[in-house]
């Protein structure tokens, strides 16, 4: 198939002017030739807001030394721009499910679109692979879209499919995928794994992310049956289960007997895995994380994360006080929609303390905490000392069930700070 629009990636950055806002796909996906063409092409402009999710790899943009170039309003915060918060970098806090809804109504002009694409087929249609989540809708309301065709993209389905005539510069590259490495659980994450994996049911439709708690309850599931998946992301601890069988989709009620999903982040086993397999679809995130379609599976169990929860049920998962460390994301999609799945389970997951022996379960938030799920919302709390079920507990209740999972080192301040709110740290029948 002849490419069209083919330029190399200094001539396609031209397209980016001053004063411009440019989108750059994110993940596992970031284009990292394009991203290094914009930022030599820096010193040439002045006021490019740059948006994104969390993105992998080189973020020269966010350089002090090209602030009067680039300016960052990330919607997540990844590990590679944090440093730059309040600096070069700034925050849009925002639901992963409303992000495509600022393109499409006209909230967010989009000038000039980055992805990764794979290769086209003899029709011409080339792959988001990895990371479709956001970027189909900035590829649909985008002015300019330039694309980096990479052979070594996986080829995925769903609203990944675009056509090479949404290209306005095509740049042929062979880049790697960026590879998040698995990281073995700890265990404490182990413990919290099998704790989680004791309340998931067959026929159950999971949502988790990647790192040591999700690959923990993974490991745990190899008994379970007839488990679907609907997910913003996942990494390659579903492969086996897939494999196995254990993972079907044969229960769901929507997309069943397929993977659903926004992006991926793994190595190249989980890329390899994914190139060319109609079982998974990946789709705009729009309605990857819509409560509407969420709550049609049954037994929805939804697994998400946690900075420190408080002992009514708040939880602050994108800030450390008024320090921005991560974002919103879609914990509140999916936290809300498992809450409404016939038989399903909002879980909020966590160690029950960092790494410096700080009690993740307080009496109250840091000042400036940012509340991502609400104690109305919050239902299942786990640790590695069990499971607190927080649904239809008076404020009490909760803070005694969230007391009895905190680390022992911890309880007796707890307790007395129960006591000190409720004038009792035990419930009196």
């Amino acid at each position: 198939m002849k490419i069209p629009n083919v330029m190399s990636a200094d001539e396609a950055v031209k397209f980016i002017k001053s004063g411009n806002r440019v989108l750059i796909q994110g993940g596992s996906a970031t284009p990292q030739t394009l991203i290094r063409a914009m930022v030599k092409r820096g010193p040439q402009l002045k006021g490019v807001e740059i948006v994104h999710l969390h993105t992998e790899g080189e973020c020269g943009y966010t350089d002090p030394s090209l602030k009067d170039s680039f300016r960052t309003s990330a919607f997540f915060i990844g590990g590679n721009v944090r440093k730059m918060v309040g600096n070069t970098v700034d925050y849009i806090p925002i639901f992963l499910s409303d992000i495509p809804s600022l393109f499409r109504q006209g909230y967010m002009d989009l000038d000039v679109v980055l992805v990764n694409v794979a290769p086209p087929d003899k029709h011409g249609f080339c792959s988001l692979g990895i990371s479709v989540d956001i970027v189909i809708s900035a590829i649909e309301r985008g002015k300019k879209v330039i694309a980096q065709i990479n052979p070594k993209m996986p080829r995925t389905f769903g609203d990944a499919i675009v056509h090479l005539n949404k290209f306005d510069a095509c740049v042929l590259v062979d880049e790697e995928i960026h590879e998040m490495k698995f990281v073995a659980p700890s265990a404490e994450e182990e413990a919290i794994g099998k704790n989680i994996a004791g309340i998931i049911e067959d026929g159950s439709t999971l949502q988790m992310g990647i790192g040591g708690i999700p690959n923990a309850v993974l490991t745990y599931l190899h008994n379970h049956k007839d488990l679907g998946i609907h997910t913003e992301m996942f990494s390659e601890g579903i492969v086996d289960l897939v494999e196995k069988g254990i993972v079907n989709g044969a229960k769901k009620k929507v997309n069943p007997y397929k993977i659903i999903s926004g992006f991926a982040m793994g190595t190249r086993r989980l890329y390899d895995f994914m190139d060319d397999n109609p079982e998974i679809e990946m789709l705009d995130i729009a309605y990857v994380n819509d409560t509407a379609i969420i709550r049609q599976n049954p037994k929805v169990t939804a697994i998400n994360s946690a900075i420190e929860i408080d002992f009514t049920g708040q939880v602050c998962a994108d800030s450390i006080g008024t320090r921005m460390f991560s974002g919103v994301g879609g914990q509140m999609d999916f936290m809300r929609g498992a809450a409404l799945s016939e038989g399903g389970k909002p879980i909020i997951a966590v160690t029950s303390t960092t790494h410096k022996g700080v009690s993740k379960i307080v009496p109250a938030l840091k000042p400036g905490a940012g509340v991502v799920t609400t104690r109305a919302h919050a239902r299942f709390v786990a640790t590695e000392y069990g499971v607190a079920e927080l649904f239809g507990k008076t404020l009490k209740q909760r803070a005694l069930s969230l007391r009895d999972i905190a680390h022992p080192d911890h309880r007796e301040e707890l307790d007395k700070a129960i006591f000190e709110r409720f004038g009792s740290s035990k419930i009196v029948n």
